[in-house]
């Protein structure tokens, strides 16, 4: 069997509940997956982003999930954690609102896809489409009507991964995402509307 679809289909995915945090700090490792990140960028206005970049991120990060609030769900391998991806109700990234191209296109309520982060060695394996396809199942055990994502769409055929961190427009349409506005060439906005039965 190919070594990537052995990986893929042996994923395991959960909740980042408290009791997960170490698995999420190993992940994201001393650097906080990017430049002290933590996920927090789109959380925070930019002067507080910069002001706490890393170990304020990170602490930030730990209580908002010590105080029961679910940022996002990680990926398994074999029990140990090798993929991200923040999704939560729009309103929590306040970032958003302030973002130019990617502000509100209209007043419905809509769960955000944010940002994915992969461990290196299981790049570019199709694991960004197996975490949304849990993604999708999550929003709707959530009761979420619509899920928002903003991937990149490269002009070229190659994304560096330090670019390609909101996930790749490839990846959203193969979940069934669909483009919904697009206020600049490479960043549409696309959305999923979960039908209820």
């Amino acid at each position: 069997m190919d070594i990537n679809k052995e990986i893929l289909e042996k994923l395991d995915f959960h909740p980042l509940t408290y009791d997960r945090w170490s698995d999420f700090e190993y992940l994201f490792g001393e650097k906080g997956a990017c430049g002290g990140c933590w996920c927090m960028l789109w959380r925070l206005k930019h002067k507080e982003f910069e002001e706490q970049k890393g170990d304020g991120n990170k602490m930030m990060m730990r209580e908002l999930i010590r105080s029961g609030e679910v940022p996002g769900i990680i990926a398994y391998y074999k029990g140990k954690a090798v993929g991200w991806c923040s999704v939560s109700p729009r309103e929590r990234f306040s970032a958003l609102d302030r973002s130019r191209i990617l502000k509100p296109i209209d007043d419905k309520p809509v769960w955000s896809v944010v940002c994915f982060y992969i461990e290196k060695r299981y790049r570019k394996i199709g694991l960004s489409g197996e975490l949304l396809s849990y993604v999708i199942n999550y929003c709707r055990k959530q009761g979420a009507q619509i899920i928002e994502g903003y991937p990149v769409e490269p002009k070229k055929d190659y994304t560096a991964d330090v670019f390609a961190w909101t996930g790749l427009v490839s990846a959203f349409t193969n979940a069934g995402f669909k483009e919904v506005a697009r206020r600049s060439a490479t960043r549409p906005i696309m959305r999923y509307e979960i039908e209820y039965t």
